[in-house]
């Protein structure tokens, strides 16, 4: 079996942030973002992808999250795309619904080498706390833009701020866990008929 971990740096003059990824992992996670709930969001895609994942981040808060939450989803982006390498062998393609209460995401992902970001959630309210949810685009943008993912959003229902950007996180990393198994049918194949990804 194929170690598939990863660790990425990024160091610009507004943040400095390191990933560690490793997908065969147990669902733990460590964070140190400055921003307490994206670490509680980062947290669900641990448990739920059964992921093991570790960010560091130092970045300039004092302007504004922007720069933290888009360089985090770049960089993870970068050590998702690393770790699963050529993608021989895997699903490709998952989904999940979840719920939390009122509210219902729906998450699908294709590791199709394209970044493609369909992003359809409106939120009640403007922020969570003092977390401005604008930039949860920003972080998946930079996501899909590195990890070279096709990634659908969908927020089905939903009342609640916090409620929607969790069932949003969880079903991601649903989504995640199954198109990054291994198929034991597929073996070492390409999931793809071009025979690249």
């Amino acid at each position: 079996m194929n170690d598939r971990t990863a660790r990425i740096e990024r160091n610009t003059k507004e943040t400095q942030i390191a990933v560690t990824v490793n997908l065969d992992g147990t669902g733990t996670g460590r964070f140190a973002t400055g921003l307490p709930f994206l670490d509680h969001m980062l947290d669900q895609v641990c448990r739920h992808g059964l992921v093991d994942l570790t960010v560091d981040a130092n970045g300039d808060l004092e302007i504004d999250a922007h720069h933290t939450v888009e360089d985090i989803g770049i960089t993870l982006g970068q050590a998702l795309n690393a770790a699963w390498g050529d993608k021989r062998g895997l699903r490709r393609y998952g989904h999940a619904y979840v719920p939390l209460d009122e509210a219902l995401s729906r998450v699908v992902v294709d590791l199709s080498g394209r970044p493609g970001l369909e992003y359809h959630i409106d939120f009640p309210r403007a922020r969570v706390g003092d977390f401005d949810v604008d930039l949860f685009f920003e972080f998946f943008q930079g996501l899909i833009n590195h990890a070279q993912i096709t990634l659908h959003i969908d927020s089905l229902r939903g009342r609640n701020a916090h409620h929607i950007i969790e069932t949003v996180f969880k079903a991601f990393g649903r989504a995640l866990r199954m198109a990054v198994e291994r198929d034991p049918r597929l073996g070492d194949a390409m999931p793809s008929t071009k025979g690249t990804l």
